[in-house]
């Protein structure tokens, strides 16, 4: 099996990545789009999604039931409570009645959670399994847009808050705008014009396909704290969109075809098709965020993936291009370089290149400044900065643990080499700066 697996692997690589011999349409139109397909099918045989859709789904069955319940409760103040079940009722249509039977029993559950009965405790463990739902789509978005960046706990749970309880909110009260619109004289007189009332009814059938897309885009652009750009987002909603919508008609005709399933599991088949559609859901919603990454940052279409550790010799390459980068901007008065800015010059990951960044501002190397995004400049005089100190602060940061892992292990012989060759190159270096370094590079 392994070495059939090599040999597709092999061969695709041969085809897609070493074919010079093609021609450009071609590389735009085929193998583009078989490049990235190539890096899905890679990252779906990895695990990480799908490890990412199994934990997503252990969540939401905590969490639906008290997220349902905060969304209920603000709704019902507005008098537009009444959405929410027909709302969860269309993302379990694909189960058919089985879906019918799941909506009535979530929505029991949520009318027979009282915030009075529950308490100050109660409702704080109510809150927070809510928040944990969202928190935990954004670090599967993180992960994939290889990013550590956080906000601060305040602002996160304050927009964690405002999704659960405004964002219903505006959702149904669109909805309702739209169907009072829809059903005024002025519109049902031009809807009985032709060819606006075919125009009319087209868009009806097209419009659920349109705010489905539109919703994914939304999440691709605000869930992650990476910036993501708009033509990235929709690209990767439209896919995910489309491919919803296209595994909810399958999996509606599994359903129907599934009577030995309820023969064998009985009453358990309804809630194990609910947890293979919960998995199926989460996963679309990852692959797309996968695409949506892939289409702003194409250097990380390779055959290889990016998710290795970096070597020690590559992390100090890199630190050493992120301080003549930056040095050599600031020498010559270009605008300051950001994260994403010295990501795209590098195409490295975003993960790597912030552990970087934070140990050489935590070393006073560099600094950040005020904007928005932050941008970092030479955190002294470059003639002040020597190359030896640079090495030392790139060679303090860990990969798999802390730094003096295993010391007391090492042999006399062996310190007495690492010591020699630390004495000796911070002899050779210690003299040499950054501002000498790009001064020469420069005349």
């Amino acid at each position: 099996m392994d070495l059939v697996a090599n040999y597709i692997k092999r061969t695709a690589i041969k085809q897609l990545w070493e074919n010079p011999a093609a021609p450009v349409w071609c590389s735009r139109l085929v193998l583009r789009p078989a490049r990235l397909l190539y890096v899905l099918l890679r990252d779906l045989y990895k695990g990480h999604l799908t490890l990412r859709a199994m934990g997503l789904v252990y969540t939401t069955l905590l969490a639906i039931v008290p997220l349902l319940a905060l969304s209920f409760s603000v709704l019902k103040g507005f008098g537009a409570h009444n959405h929410i079940e027909p709302f969860l009722a269309s993302f379990l249509q694909p189960l058919g009645t089985q879906g019918e039977t799941i909506t009535k029993n979530i929505i029991g559950f949520v009318d027979n959670v009282k915030v009075g009965v529950l308490g100050s405790i109660g409702l704080l463990l109510l809150v927070y399994t809510s928040v944990s739902l969202i928190q935990k789509v954004e670090d599967s978005f993180n992960f994939i847009w290889r990013s550590r960046r956080t906000q601060g706990f305040g602002r996160t749970f304050s927009g964690y808050l405002t999704v659960i309880l405004v964002g219903p909110l505006l959702v149904f009260t669109a909805l309702g705008i739209t169907a009072s619109v829809m059903s005024t004289t002025v519109v049902q007189a031009l809807l009985s014009v032709e060819p606006i009332g075919a125009l009319a009814y087209l868009t009806g059938r097209i419009l659920p396909y349109v705010l489905v897309c539109t919703a994914f885009a939304f999440v691709y652009m605000f869930v992650p704290s990476a910036k993501v750009r708009l033509v990235s987002a929709v690209l990767g909603g439209v896919v995910a969109g489309v491919l919803w919508e296209f595994v909810g008609w399958g999996f509606a005709s599994f359903v129907v075809s599934s009577a030995r399933y309820e023969a064998i599991y009985s009453g358990f088949a309804v809630m194990i098709l609910f947890l293979i559609w919960l998995y199926v859901s989460w996963l679309i919603l990852l692959i797309g965020a996968q695409i949506a990454f892939y289409h702003q940052n194409p250097e990380f279409v390779t055959p290889e993936s990016y998710d290795q550790p970096l070597s020690h010799r590559y992390r100090e390459e890199i630190g050493f291009s992120v301080m003549f980068l930056i040095g050599d901007g600031h020498l010559h008065g270009t605008p300051p370089l950001s994260l994403e800015n010295l990501r795209r010059r590098l195409a490295v990951p975003s993960a790597s290149l912030e552990d970087i960044l934070q140990v050489l501002t935590g070393r006073g190397l560099l600094r950040e400044t005020n904007q928005d995004p932050i941008t970092y400049l030479p955190g002294r005089d470059l003639g002040g900065i020597s190359v030896a100190e640079v090495l030392d602060a790139l060679r303090s940061i860990a990969v798999h643990g802390p730094e003096d892992y295993g010391h007391k292990k090492m042999t006399s012989s062996a310190q007495a080499v690492v010591t020699q060759v630390e004495q000796v190159l911070n002899k050779h270096f210690s003299s040499q700066s950054l501002r000498d370094i790009l001064e020469k590079q420069s005349a």
